[in-house]
């Protein structure tokens, strides 16, 4: 059935299996369009995954739309009311895996990019794509990379707009325009494996840990900020025990999270946590891995324009936003670039029966294409 540009494209990509890393030739799909329309395409692979570059224009400002062709699994796809790579639209919607997350905002971009070029094919700037297909997965081979690459070509983007479903209830409501940073640690807490009926014989290292992490939790790391909301520290897992009653471990491993502000670092909260842990007498070994730092964009012209953009074509004032996950805005920000996020309603993402509205997909490009009017024209 025939629908339009934009929603054609996405259901096109959605029917490429691509989970992360496969790209399942999404990329070759978009590269082929983008092509058409003057962009040099360059692929930037690394091990397993697949990424590109694309620029078009010769000099000045460069704009760039950055995303993801990589999708989470399906879960059991007899759960899902359609089949996830067999995308219809019902009702109105977008369903199939990636609809939300975030193969619309591909096809909004690119053919934003094609409306824009028939209009405007002498353009100032240079408009660019970013695209990976390991945002959903390790995130060490993608994005992280090509910007590594670019800064050995000398190239440095100065407008970046991440496609993330950024939006909660109507689209263009929320702009994420930074992200909180993300600190994780694996601890293993040692004590002596013995018989519960002689514990003297023996170091729970549970009963050991369990102050030092209530300590933890109850911490107040910072009170946050305009931005941002208060550091949060979460325990996402603990695991301790041969499985038998009887028997007190010998170990206890807990895995836990910091989603942090710009008010500290990660260097005060490895430092803080560790004076706690020693307060308590632990013997703990800590793998920390840090995925993420915090930034922030400040209104400027990027968040200007892309705020009057939405308002040109929904009528609407969006929001500005730090709340959420991590992107791969975090590896590009640190390069001295204007990064938002502008995506579709988030409800549905990484769940079964994932879906966007199809109006939503098609203003999505209209959006993007003001954007591009505005910073570009």
């Amino acid at each position: 059935m025939s629908t339009s540009p934009t929603l054609d494209l996405t259901l096109e990509l959605i029917r490429r299996q691509s989970v992360t890393p496969e790209d399942a030739d999404c990329q070759q799909l978009m590269m082929d369009r983008l092509s058409a329309i003057g962009f040099r395409c360059s692929e930037v692979n690394f091990g397993e995954v697949k990424n590109f570059w694309a620029v078009r224009g010769e000099s000045g400002p460069l704009f760039c739309f950055a995303g993801h062709t990589d999708v989470v699994p399906t879960g059991p796809a007899e759960e899902w009311s359609n089949p996830p790579f067999e995308p219809k639209i019902i009702d109105g919607y977008v369903h199939g895996r990636g609809a939300a997350d975030m193969k619309g905002s591909l096809a909004a971009m690119v053919t934003a990019c094609e409306k824009f070029v028939a209009d405007n094919p002498n353009h100032s700037g240079r408009i660019a794509f970013l695209i990976t297909s390991d945002e959903e997965g390790p995130a060490v081979n993608g994005t992280v990379k090509v910007v590594e690459w670019l800064q050995q070509q000398g190239e440095h983007i100065d407008y970046c707009l991440v496609g993330e479903p950024s939006s909660t209830e109507l689209v263009g409501d929320i702009i994420k325009n930074g992200r909180r940073g993300s600190l994780g640690c694996r601890m293993l807490v040692h004590g002596v494996q013995g018989h519960v009926a002689y514990p003297h014989l023996a170091k729970n290292p549970v009963h050991l840990a369990a102050p030092a992490l209530a300590e933890l939790a109850a911490t107040e790391w910072d009170q946050g900020n305009d931005h941002f909301p208060a550091t949060s520290f979460q325990i996402s897992n603990i695991k301790a025990g041969t499985g038998a009653t009887n028997v007190i471990p010998g170990t206890m491993e807990v895995i836990f999270n910091f989603r942090f502000s710009t008010e500290t670092t990660d260097a005060k909260l490895r430092e803080r946590t560790e004076a706690i842990l020693a307060k308590h007498g632990l013997e703990v070994e800590l793998d920390w891995n840090l995925s993420g730092q915090p930034f922030l964009t400040a209104e400027g012209e990027l968040v200007s324009a892309t705020l009057k953009a939405i308002n040109a074509v929904t009528g609407r004032t969006g929001s500005l936003s730090t709340a959420g996950g991590t992107s791969d805005g975090r590896f590009i920000a640190p390069t001295g670039s204007q990064v938002v996020e502008l995506g579709p309603v988030n409800a549905t993402i990484h769940k079964v029966d994932e879906c966007a509205k199809a109006s939503d997909i098609e203003q999505l490009s209209d959006i993007y294409a003001e954007i591009l009017k505005e910073l570009c024209g």
